[in-house]
């Protein structure tokens, strides 16, 4: 049987909707049908300048997808046809999201199944940004800033103050409902003044409106808001020019910042001030990521369920043949409060 699948025939090259078969799930895997797949910015990137070594070509994108297990392989345990599942996925034919139907290794700790009340739509919203944001925020000295690597319901940072640069977008609205579980008493985010309402709902405490506060006065405003010490930062916003040494000017002596960058600079004051900084690869599937990818995803559903960890808001694009046109909203400030979704199902 065929499906459809919309494919990177090689690097740098435009988008393909093709016919292709359907794959099979192999030992430890499972077979599930698409019915959502989250956009993000780095498929936007992989496209346009290939930024990802081994990729290998031709290859499907697409790494946050809900859908139903249509099939397992020989030896799964714990996942059964018609079990709805979230999770994130590889860059490759057999496994990327942008396609009717993918696989999944069971084996592999980035994989839930998703809370009854919450869509494939909205679940699509969640894995990679999640695993973005928490990541360099929670995890263990040197991964992260080690702010609970164990999601211990008793951490409690109450009377400390933290700054979200970009809480606006996907991993922005993540870092601050983080912050908000960590209990933190004021939560800073410079984003846009149209999504104050919403965003306070997650959990900010002020919202600095980045259209009329420009990022190299960041620092002036935050002071204006709060007298203690903004020990944590997160800069979700890291390709606005700017944003990393405005958060890093934010941070006190002694203080973390966690970002949503690979590799971020690291200024030449930064151990003498006692100031560390972290960076992210959110793939759980890697190393050092492994262990704290488990414990993420034990704790993720459960979160989800219980309503701490909201999902993005959502824009819908209807089929595979919308997305070439929709990922280069990313590059030039098209999305803005929500996270693009697009359900395979629906290509024409």
């Amino acid at each position: 049987m065929s499906q459809k699948a919309l494919v990177l025939e090689k690097p740098k090259s435009p988008f393909v909707l093709s016919s292709i078969p359907i794959p099979k799930p192999g030992a430890g895997e499972i077979q599930v049908k698409v019915l959502a797949c989250g956009l993000n910015p780095v498929d936007t990137a992989v496209q346009a300048r290939d930024i990802i070594p081994n990729v290998k070509y031709p290859t499907i994108l697409g790494l946050d997808v809900a859908g139903d297990v249509e099939d397992v392989g020989e030896g799964v345990e714990g996942y059964v046809k018609g079990d709805r599942v979230f999770f994130s996925s590889d860059y490759s034919m057999a496994h990327g999201g942008l396609q009717q139907y993918t696989l999944k290794s069971v084996s592999d700790p980035d994989i839930g199944k998703i809370p009854p009340h919450i869509s494939y739509n909205e679940a699509a919203t969640i894995p990679l940004t999640f695993a973005t944001a928490v990541i360099p925020l929670l995890s263990v000295n040197p991964i992260g800033a080690g702010l609970n690597p164990t999601f211990d319901s008793k951490v409690n940072f109450d009377g400390e103050a933290a700054l979200v640069i970009g809480g606006g977008t996907s991993v922005g609205q993540f870092a601050i409902q983080i912050y908000k579980y960590l209990g933190f008493s004021t939560i800073i985010t410079y984003a846009s003044l149209k999504h104050s309402d919403y965003l306070k709902s997650l959990g900010a405490t002020h919202v600095i409106d980045r259209t009329q506060v420009s990022i190299s006065t960041l620092f002036d405003t935050v002071k204006t808001i709060t007298s203690l010490p903004i020990k944590n930062v997160y800069v979700a916003s890291v390709m606005v020019e700017g944003a990393m040494e405005a958060g890093y000017a934010c941070l006190a002596h002694g203080g973390q910042m966690a970002t949503a960058s690979p590799a971020p600079p690291k200024p030449d004051d930064a151990e003498a001030t006692g100031r560390r900084i972290y960076g992210v690869f959110a793939s759980v599937n890697i190393e050092p990521n492994k262990e704290f990818g488990k414990e993420l995803w034990k704790n993720l559903p459960r979160l989800v369920k219980e309503g701490i960890i909201k999902p993005n808001r959502i824009d819908m694009l209807t089929g595979l043949t919308a997305v070439p046109d929709a990922l280069p909203r990313f590059m030039n400030g098209g999305v803005s409060g929500v996270k693009l979704i697009v359900n395979p199902q629906e290509t024409v």
